[in-house]
C-alpha cells in the first residue's frame, strides 16, 4: 500500500496592491469633489481625445 501526499501551493496575497487602489481611489474622489465642473469637463474631453473616442 501506498501513500501519497499532495500539497495544496496557496498563494500570498500581499494587501498593498489593495490598500493603494483603495488610496488612489478615494484620492481621486475627494480631488474630484472639489474641483470646479469645468476642470473636470475639460479633463475629460481631453482624454476622450487622447483615446480617439468621438464625444462630440
Amino acid at each position: 500500500m501506498n501513500a501519497t501526499t499532495q500539497t495544496i501551493a496557496r498563494a500570498d496575497i500581499s494587501l498593498m496592491p489593495i490598500a493603494f487602489a483603495v488610496l488612489t481611489g478615494l484620492t481621486l474622489l475627494f480631488a474630484s469633489g472639489y474641483a470646479q465642473a469645468s476642470v473636470l469637463h475639460d479633463a475629460a474631453h481631453d482624454q476622450r481625445h487622447a483615446m480617439a473616442f468621438p464625444c462630440h
